[in-house]
């Protein structure tokens, strides 16, 4: 048979698979039991797993590896006992974790699968460290989106707010940043990295999954899938070596110069149209997709999310879709595509939290010290994107001073200080400043008296913040725009939605609920446990989660004859 391949700038579409029958015989370059396709953290833990289990692990990569992983936080949200919660003097509970979780997962994903996540979660965070993760358990002295370096244990989520606070006591940190100096995801990927590759499993990078290879049934429909074509850079071609340069660029300039970053994510391409040969490769047992989101694919984002263009997307340059339409191409169902998770972290400065947020006409709509996604998804799926953060002259210099002396990171302490220095609105009272801003000017003034009489005491505050976090806003006043498409700061924005799995499994289901034979999905290709809303460290632990179960399934799923006589391998 000839095997036509995919255009290489087919970036975009939902491609149909490669449907081969019993008169064809394609020409397979080589194969194993189980494919990965995408080598970020859940694709490592589906081949660690996989291999584990016996089975003969090939993973790819359209770059070198690492994806979102890698460029995160390299946070795990971990809980129910963990052996670091009990060094720092806490105690949690599967339970408590689970009445939690409940609350932000919201469904996305059934009582039973969260319960076992839960349930698995100590288990989890000992498997991670006997890859060569490391954790710790010393935490910082203040609520952070990020711990400080030397703090590796925090409140990564709403735990400690007190409307997310159940009946087990009090809440516990479950934020576990693996041990690096630095941001922690590269350390934390380095080390699943090199697990993978000591369990055996082969590597094919520079390497993009164009399509899903299927067998034709009798009929004429598509059958299990057997395999992958490829588009692979050949190793060889000095053009490879441009390619992953770029990438690495790309994750150099993401967050501060993204034009140029998305000019290196364009180039990469380019050599991939121009140089990239296709190879088809078989898959005995299953293909497992775990390429992350969708980001970086602006076709897709427009479609499923556009009120929330605007924002800065983060990811790895991977985070391109390609996984979700190589599922739909397949026939598989999709749910919460127009999920998008929009961080607005206000603390640190630890001082922020204790202005008021207002909405453009001056409305005070959230608690100002919930987790920031949780402030994020409020403004831009409540308040149509538009919000202020109000504070006055002492909170300023209060946090002026921790932006300087304070130890932050500087994507914490830099951009906090250009808004406050160059980016705020100043007035002397809450009508100038309303006016200044576009607010109505009684609805500010009244969203003023309100907070500042609750923190006097004299009330309750009106959106549930907690005595400690409250301030009587007086004297100069100051309005930070926090805004979706803030300039000084956009949102930093990412997908949350996936292809539905079977929950035990992590087999990809089609669009009559059925499992798609030899097709599973991890990661944040398929529809997991941060769909909803998104809290630190869950996509992570998620990854790992949903990683080790389409691993472990995959490894045993019915095995295609080695050599059937109806498929011919090359090598």
């Amino acid at each position: 048979m000839s095997t036509r391949s995919v255009p290489m700038d087919t970036v975009t579409e939902i491609l149909p698979p490669l449907l081969v029958g019993p008169d064809d015989a394609p020409e397979w370059q080589t194969e194993a039991e189980v494919v990965v396709v995408g080598w970020g953290a859940a694709g490592a833990c589906a081949a660690i797993e996989a291999r584990d289990a016996g089975a003969r692990v090939l993973v790819i990569d359209r770059f070198e590896g690492g994806g979102a992983s890698a460029l995160s936080g390299g946070v795990v949200y971990a809980g129910g006992g963990t052996r670091h919660q009990r060094d720092a003097g806490y105690s949690d509970t599967p339970d408590a974790m689970f009445d939690y979780l409940r609350r932000e997962v919201d469904g996305v994903v059934g009582d039973a699968t969260l319960r076992r996540f839960c349930d698995e979660s100590v288990t989890n965070l000992e498997w991670l460290e006997r890859q060569g993760v490391l954790f710790g358990s010393t935490m910082p002295s203040y609520k952070t989106s990020y711990p400080p370096d030397g703090a590796f244990l925090y409140f990564s989520g709403n735990e400690a707010v007190p409307a997310y606070r159940g009946s087990h006591g009090e809440p516990a940190p479950r934020g576990h940043r693996a041990v690096a100096r630095g941001q922690s995801g590269e350390a934390l990927y380095a080390a699943l990295k090199k697990a993978t590759l000591t369990s055996g499993a082969e590597t094919m990078t520079q390497a993009a999954v164009r399509r899903l290879v299927c067998e034709r049934t009798d009929d004429g429909q598509q059958g299990r899938v057997i395999g992958v074509e490829v588009a692979r850079l050949p190793p060889d071609d000095p053009r490879s070596l441009r390619h992953a340069a770029l990438e690495q660029q790309a994750a150099r300039w993401r967050l501060y110069r993204p034009a140029k970053a998305e000019a290196c994510r364009r180039e990469a391409a380019r050599i991939e149209r121009e140089a990239a040969r296709p190879v088809l490769i078989r898959a005995t047992r299953a293909v497992v997709l775990s390429t992350g989101g969708f980001i970086f694919n602006p076709d897709l984002w427009r479609q499923h999310a556009p009120h929330t263009i605007g924002g800065l997307p983060i990811g790895g340059s991977g985070c391109d879709g390609s996984g979700l339409r190589l599922g739909l191409g397949s026939g598989a169902a999709a749910q919460a595509l127009g999920n998008i998770s929009c961080w607005r972290f206000i603390t640190p400065p630890a001082d922020w939290p204790k202005g008021i947020a207002v909405n453009g006409r001056g409305e005070r709509f959230c608690n100002e010290q919930v987790y920031g996604a949780t402030l994020g998804h409020a403004v831009v799926e409540e308040q149509d994107g538009k919000a202020w953060l109000i504070i006055d002259s002492a909170l300023r210099r209060k946090a002026i001073r921790q932006c300087l002396f304070g130890g932050l990171w500087g994507f914490q302490s830099l951009p906090a200080l250009a808004m406050m220095l160059f980016g705020a609105t100043k007035a002397r009272t809450p009508e100038e400043l309303a006016s200044r801003i576009g607010a109505d000017p009684a609805t500010l003034r009244d969203s003023i008296a309100a907070a500042n009489a609750a923190a006097q005491g004299m009330t309750e505050d009106p959106v549930g913040k907690s005595a400690d976090t409250r301030h009587a806003l007086k004297g100069t006043l100051y309005a930070l725009d926090i805004s979706l498409a803030a300039p000084m700061l956009p949102m930093a924005v990412l997908t949350l939605g996936g292809l539905v799995v079977d929950e035990d499994t992590g087999q990809v289901r089609g669009q009559n609920g059925d499992g798609i034979p030899g097709l599973y999905a991890a990661g944040r290709t398929a529809l997991g446990l941060p769909s909803s809303r998104y809290v630190s460290g869950l996509s992570l632990s998620d990854c790992v989660f949903s990683g080790r179960r389409a691993g472990r399934a995959a490894a045993v799923a019915d095995r295609l004859p080695r050599l059937a006589p109806l498929f011919a391998t090359t090598t």
